[in-house]
């Protein structure tokens, strides 16, 4: 038999120039051992990195932890080797919802979930359902040994087969009470057992995350929680004055203050323009002054200076025109070259005329000093005028009651008006969508809902491309000599036909989620926490359907139709090909869970996209600003990493009762366990969250491990109707029924928990000691301390994010800034300098700070803007260690 031969169908691959579907996405079942090797030679070596470079590197690897506030009591974590590890172990939930907020709490919790639900179901897969499997079910080799840990059990190649073993004389006969298929049964009692449990495990641990999110939310006090969205305003209405009567008339409670959102596109790219001949500028003046002198100049004598004895009453010096005079004023009046000619002045060459067919070249520093003057006197004048009111305002309420009461109520009759939505923090808000019209968001709405649809279709050429290509039938064809040396090559062959599958689908995971998440932002959301939503739900639909369902189902394009049609013919061909297909298939999922667990988790943690790019974007920083950006923590997106985690829980289900189960659920405790603290590393120390979601992604969650419910009972009912078990098959029909009945009660009565705040968890005005969240629902507390401890409410992440926040566009109010060009930043500058003598509230807040992020969000476009943003007070603060400028 030819190594490439498969010894349950020795006739595919066989060299007569075809190749099955089926022969497409399958490694051979000999190589989970290879795997292995190259996952933990991945993740051993990634994993030592990190050792050695987190106490080396604290402006990377604790870069969260260094702009936190001491007060709220994270732990230091050693610079030892090992050290740092059981310090992580020991921080408690508590700590984690004190110093991350609500989101990283509830993204964390789903992984501690994953692993008590697959280390129980790991064991019985491994000690009650593997001893039944090797008992009835034949080895797939002829020398058998006493134990083999990665036992290769037959599988199943065409529908029709009737079953995996001949042991009944006709196929027709139901096999559910022969004593040769009796272990049968045991599937099916372990369905309905692993189904319960995961859903005992999942209604458990939705109400602790509800009460928590609710205890949370009702006892913190920001403007988030007493504001909220208005939408569908009818002409009439677009007036902060009639906005605020018509709330109050509702008697709910008292309005305290209404942003009617406007038309501020002229605004908005006035000071997006304005940042981007801002870092020209900045650029610039790198440049300049980083060239050598070409004389060196002399301080000349003090009675033979030109210098006026004015100078230190701010009187410009003799012989300096207009235009250097407002070159000292912009950047802080701070730069003298008194060597005149001795360095050249960098040149810029700027079109005009015609068509813009004409051009020159002119001073690049005085051309953009120019350029900043003309712009700051625009968007002066534009802050003081007056634009067309849109059909969305933010409303705040005296208090979080009356806004819930709001929130949660019907308030206009007529349909699409006046629609009341939470409201998401002000730093979160795009302003751009806030006033384009509705009808233009959900026209951008639906054609990046149906160009997604046309992507995954489209998604469907490049991944059974790639899984053809890769495959040694392939190979054998299109390089015959390569194949024959493959077979003279057994490990050879195994990386081929094992490593590069598995790395291609994991790569594709890690690529395709900034496409859409490019996508999400374009669709017109209001908010960064709709739009990371919107992304954690389209990388999971390309995760399930691309990878999971075409890689089965499927197995290849030209099967596509196929499939299609006898699904049309028999409404079980689904079942049974999806369950046939699975059970080929289970060396590639095993591998591919392996992969991502032992070998990526560990790349994760040392953050080798950042590690990587470092030296690129060092040597591409010129400015001071460009130095800050680098130190800033990066930022961690949940629509990144939680669509492969769901996909890996659905896998583990899948496979949890069917042969080898017990394996695919070890892989999945080993998954869940490193990322629960990889992640927990990455929330608590490294990495920012820019969004604010409420806890919202646990519903989302819920409805995808339910999906993977379905998908598991509908495999179980083929896999066990492909045994001619048809009446054990039918008996897996109540609980599919029993799972979409509990997903519809989900719905009804737990999804609004996760939207909205409950009127009885609202503790303002009452003593919030005693109402606050307790040990309970952190598993309880230590006997030595205080029965039940308080966790710390004076002043939450959210508190502290939103502290001095208003919700006003950041482009009426943000400090202009001034060119950062020494290695401490300048500071704003002065609304007299900028010409602006319009009034502004005194409650404003006085620094970027708070909208520098939002700002970059709503106005600089993609990710890379939103990367990339720097504010003057903590760039300051993230110099540290690896930031050196030169000083002149």
């Amino acid at each position: 038999m030819s190594i490439f031969e498969d010894p349950d169908d020795p006739g595919s691959g066989d060299g007569n120039g075809k190749c099955n579907g089926d022969d497409y996405t399958g490694p051979g079942t000999k190589d989970t051992q290879v795997q292995l090797v190259i996952s933990l030679a991945l993740g051993v070596s990634a994993f030592l990195a990190f050792c050695i470079l987190r106490p080396r590197w604290k402006s990377l690897y604790a870069a969260r932890k260094r702009h936190l506030d001491p007060s709220i009591g994270l732990p230091v974590l050693p610079d030892t080797f090992f050290g740092w590890m059981p310090a992580l172990y020991n921080i408690t939930d508590q700590q984690v919802l004190a110093s991350a907020g609500l989101d990283a709490f509830v993204f964390l919790t789903f992984f501690k979930m994953a692993m008590k639900l697959f280390a129980v179901m790991f064991f019985f897969a491994a000690v009650v359902l593997e001893p039944i499997n090797r008992h009835y079910i034949p080895d797939n080799k002829t020398d058998t040994a006493s134990f083999q840990l990665f036992r290769q059990y037959p599988t199943l190649r065409n529908y029709g087969h009737a079953r995996l073993f001949d042991n009944n004389d006709k196929d027709d006969d139901d096999t559910s009470f022969n004593d040769n298929m009796s272990y049968l049964w045991s599937y099916l009692v372990f369905t309905y057992f692993f189904t319960w449990l995961a859903l005992y495990v999942m209604h458990k641990e939705t109400f602790r995350v509800i009460r928590v999110r609710q205890d949370y939310l009702g006892t913190q006090s920001t403007i988030t929680d007493r504001t909220f969205r208005l939408s569908g305003i009818p002409k009439d209405l677009r007036t902060e004055a009639a906005i605020k009567e018509l709330v109050e008339r509702l008697e709910i409670g008292k309005v305290e203050s209404v942003t009617l959102c406007r038309n501020w596109k002229e605004l908005d790219d006035l000071v997006e323009h304005r940042h981007k001949v801002l870092a020209q500028l900045e650029e610039t003046w790198s440049v300049y002054i980083a060239q050598k002198p070409l004389l060196v100049p002399t301080a000349p004598p003090i009675e033979d200076s030109d210098v006026t004895t004015g100078r230190e009453n701010g009187e410009p010096r003799e012989g300096t025109d207009e235009e250097a005079a407002e070159s000292d004023r912009l950047i802080g009046g701070g730069w003298d070259d008194p060597s005149g000619g001795g360095r050249a002045r960098p040149q810029t060459r700027f079109w005009y005329g015609f068509l813009r067919l004409q051009s020159r070249k002119t001073d690049a520093i005085d051309y953009f000093s120019e350029k900043l003057r003309v712009l700051d006197e625009k968007i002066v004048a534009a802050r003081k005028r007056k634009y067309d009111a849109a059909d969305l305002a933010f409303v705040t309420m005296d208090s979080i009651a009356a806004c819930q009461m709001a929130v949660q109520a019907v308030i206009d009759p007529h349909p699409g008006r006046l629609l009341t939505k939470p409201a998401p923090a002000p730093s979160d808000v795009v302003w751009r969508n806030t006033y384009a019209p509705r009808v233009k968001r959900r026209i951008r709405s639906w054609t990046v809902t149906v160009f997604v649809g046309l992507l995954t279709v489209v998604w469907l050429l490049p991944v059974a491309f790639l899984a053809s290509v890769l495959s040694i039938c392939t190979i054998r064809i299109a390089l015959p000599s390569f194949a024959d040396w493959l077979k003279d090559h057994e490990i050879a062959r195994t990386l081929v036909q094992t490593g590069l599958p598995t790395i291609v689908v994991s790569l594709l995971n890690v690529a395709v989620p900034y496409l859409y998440d490019f996508l999400s932002y374009n669709q017109g959301m209001i908010s960064q926490s709709e739009i990371a939503l919107s992304t954690i739900s389209k990388n999971f639909f390309f995760t399930f359907f691309n990878i999971f369902l075409i890689f089965t189902v499927f197995g290849a394009v030209t099967s596509i139709i196929d499939v299609l049609r006898n699904s049309l013919k028999d409404t079980t061909y689904i079942a049974y090909k999806l369950a046939g297909k699975l059970v080929e298939l289970n060396i590639f999922y095993t591998n591919f869970i392996m992969l991502q667990g032992l070998g990526l988790f560990p790349f994760r943690l040392l953050e080798f996209g950042s590690v990587s790019l470092y030296p690129v974007y060092r040597l591409g920083a010129k400015t001071p600003r460009d130095f800050a950006q680098i130190v800033e923590p990066p930022k961690f997106y949940y629509g990144f990493y939680l669509p492969t985690a769901l996909l890996v829980f659905i896998l583990c289900l899948v496979y949890s009762v069917l042969p080898l189960g017990y394996l695919a659920l070890g892989l999945g405790l080993a998954y869940f366990t490193l990322g629960y603290y990889t992640y927990k590393y990455q929330l608590l120390y490294a990495m920012d969250q820019p969004q604010h979601a409420t806890g919202g992604a646990w519903r989302m969650i819920c409805y995808r491990l339910l999906l993977g419910l379905v998908v598991f009972q509908l495999t179980m009912s083929g896999f066990l109707a492909l045994q001619s078990a048809f009446t054990i098959a039918l008996l897996v029909v109540p609980l599919l029924v029993a799972t979409l009945w509990y997903s519809w009660s989900f719905r009804k009565q737990f999804e609004p928990l996760t939207r909205f705040i409950s009127l009885r968890s609202i503790k303002q005005g009452e003593d919030v000691g005693a109402e606050a969240i307790l040990d309970d629902d952190f598993g309880g507390g230590n006997g030595g301390q205080h029965e039940r401890e308080l966790l710390r409410r004076g002043s939450t992440v959210d508190e502290d994010r939103e502290k001095g926040l208003r919700f006003v566009n950041p482009s009426l109010v943000v400090p202009l800034q001034q060119p950062w060009i020494y290695k401490d930043p300048p500071p704003p500058l002065a609304e007299s300098e900028a010409g602006d003598d319009s009034p502004r509230d005194s409650d404003a807040p006085a620094s970027e700070r708070e909208y520098e992020p939002e700002f970059q969000r709503g106005l600089g476009g993609g990710r890379a803007s939103r990367a990339g943003t720097s504010s003057n007070s903590s760039s300051s603060v993230s110099l540290g260690d690896t930031h050196i400028w030169r000083d002149t």
